[in-house]
């Protein structure tokens, strides 16, 4: 049985994956891109199990390789999305700490009434 073009479809498929991955990724929209990926996980997940036991000819392969390097492109463009917002998110809760922090402190300083009293 020739799965060459059930295996170039599914490759399409991850490709139109990726880029949605990547628009929304651009877009800042994170929980639509974890169901997306969810779909994608499971697209490679067919993949394998289809290449498995039935490597592609060398001929597939060199007609593949160009959609390849465009995932493995958009994936690392979504990693260096994902780093960014993780570095963001560390600041925000960071900041968020900060703040929790002072207002702990002055909340606890708020008690105490600090009079100048005279000496005489």
């Amino acid at each position: 049985m020739n799965h060459t073009p059930y295996v170039f479809e599914t490759y399409q498929q991850l490709l139109h994956l990726s880029q949605n991955m990547l628009r929304l990724a651009n877009e800042g929209e994170w929980d639509a891109l974890i169901a997306v990926e969810v779909d994608y996980v499971s697209a490679v997940e067919k993949l394998a199990a289809a290449t498995q036991h039935n490597p592609l000819s060398e001929r597939a392969l060199q007609q593949i390789r160009p959609v390849l390097r465009h995932l493995i492109d958009n994936e690392a463009e979504v990693k260096r999305l994902l780093q960014e917002r993780q570095e963001e998110l560390s600041r925000l809760i960071a900041g968020s700490t900060q703040q929790k922090n002072v207002l702990h402190t002055y909340g606890k300083l708020s008690g105490n009434v600090l009079m100048h009293h005279d000496h005489n």
